[in-house]
């Protein structure tokens, strides 16, 4: 019984999953089917009891509780055939006074005010990807989908589109910072745009910006495309031009899609054209609520704690006009981005009121979405793994990553993953 993962943490409820393992007749370690249990209780009470069963067997294990009070410490146990699960070997679980270490968590208590939207962020789909965990040459060694089941990236999408149907997320509306294909080919641009329309229709329902995978490319695979320089611009077709600001309002809230994609480099750029634009839009009506998203993180501190960089961010002198940009727009209170496949909060460059979230892939370990709920008074943001049976079974397998460290760096701290932040947004109508 191992991997425990406190992963999600609101105001009222906690999601927990772990892996049961277990020799086959040659002695090789595999996964184990086995029934799930949380016990759990306040922190200051007589001691947890069960609150959660589920008979059915599986070696991947998602557990749920809900009905939990606002602010207050509960202490937990996640079973397995009777027997304590052991928090996983990553450091984000095995720092001391995290929730696995000591077998504590504390609700969140929600802003003020009424609800009154909730997104979910998503990015790092890599629809038509066929090896999951390769940086560059082949290296490290990739992970692949077990045979005879269906290709990873479209298990993911499927998993996240089933999330935002159910009630108990109650998703207004999808985002999508980026990379959304693995490589731009008519076929993956087609399919992960058809997938997408079974959950809402684009610019109501979902919006997407673009990712340095979605790129324009050279090549006869591309040559049924709209012409763009030397290449070809398959996603274009589909979703919007390169380079291109795209705003959209629903409700009172301003959500800003930014293309920082270069042509043939990892790193993000942002032109002279989507600079002005968005200096025009956000100075023309600098207090309304506005939320930014693109493919590239932005901050320094991005930069230099990603494995890969800062030229894996977005290009330096971007990255401080636009911050001196959101300067001048109170209103901006979020920048969502991807790229790094991991959950990550960076502290802003210059003093200004914008958080800045790098969201975890939903194509692999931890496999899953930011959801943002917005009140009145704030808003607050919890991550949340896909759960059918098919997404937990492709994220145990492809957390075996980067030499298995890639939960080292993807899953982030629990205050990465699980945050309330104090705001004025009382321009956003509800629902």
């Amino acid at each position: 019984m191992t991997d425990l993962e406190v992963v999600t943490i609101t105001e009222q409820s906690a999601a927990f999953t772990w892996t049961t393992l277990g020799p086959d007749a040659n002695g090789n370690t595999v996964p184990v089917e086995t029934d799930s249990e949380v016990w759990l209780g306040p922190a200051d009470g007589s001691g947890p009891r069960q609150i959660f069963g589920d008979p059915q067997p599986t070696a991947y294990h998602y557990a749920e509780v809900t009905g939990l009070e606002p602010g207050r410490a509960y202490r937990f146990e996640a079973r397995s055939r009777g027997i304590p699960a052991a928090p996983a070997l990553n450091v984000a679980t095995r720092v001391p006074n995290t929730p696995e270490s000591q077998g504590v968590f504390t609700t969140l208590v929600p802003p003020p005010g009424r609800l009154l939207r909730t997104i979910a962020l998503s990015n790092d789909i890599h629809y038509g990807e066929e090896i999951s965990g390769l940086i560059a040459a082949g290296l490290p060694p990739g992970v692949r989908q077990e045979p005879g089941l269906p290709p990873y990236p479209e298990v993911m999408l499927t998993a996240l589109l089933d999330d935002m149907h159910r009630p108990d997320r109650a998703v207004d509306h999808l985002l999508l910072a980026g990379d959304l294909t693995a490589e731009a080919t008519p076929d993956q641009v087609r399919g992960v745009h058809a997938q997408l329309a079974t959950w809402g229709a684009p610019g109501r329902d979902w919006f997407a910006a673009r990712g340095n995978h979605d790129r324009p490319h050279p090549g006869p695979d591309y040559a049924s495309c709209t012409p763009y320089l030397d290449r070809h611009d398959c996603w274009g077709d589909s979703f919007s031009a390169r380079q291109q600001l795209v705003s959209h309002e629903i409700g009172g809230l301003r959500l800003i899609a930014l293309d920082t994609t270069q042509l043939d480099a990892p790193g993000g750029t942002l032109d002279r054209a989507q600079l002005d634009q968005l200096r025009e839009l956000l100075t023309g009506d600098p207090d309304r609520p506005t939320l930014v998203f693109g493919h590239h993180p932005v901050t320094t501190e991005s930069g230099w704690s990603n494995i890969a960089g800062p030229s894996f961010i977005l290009d330096a002198a971007n990255a401080a006009e636009l911050q001196s940009i959101y300067r001048s727009a109170p209103g901006v209170f979020l920048h969502h981005s991807g790229h790094t496949h991991r959950n990550r909060r960076t502290h802003a460059d210059l003093p200004i009121p914008v958080e800045f979230l790098e969201v975890a892939a939903a194509k692999e370990y931890p496999g899953g979405y930011m959801l943002l709920r917005l009140y009145e008074g704030g808003y607050m943001l919890n991550f949340h793994k896909t759960r059918t049976e098919a997404a937990r079974r492709w994220s145990t397998r492809s957390r075996g990553e980067y030499f298995g460290l890639l939960p080292e760096y993807t899953l982030g701290t629990t205050a990465d993953r699980n945050f309330v932040v104090p705001r004025d947004l009382t321009g956003v109508m509800s629902i």
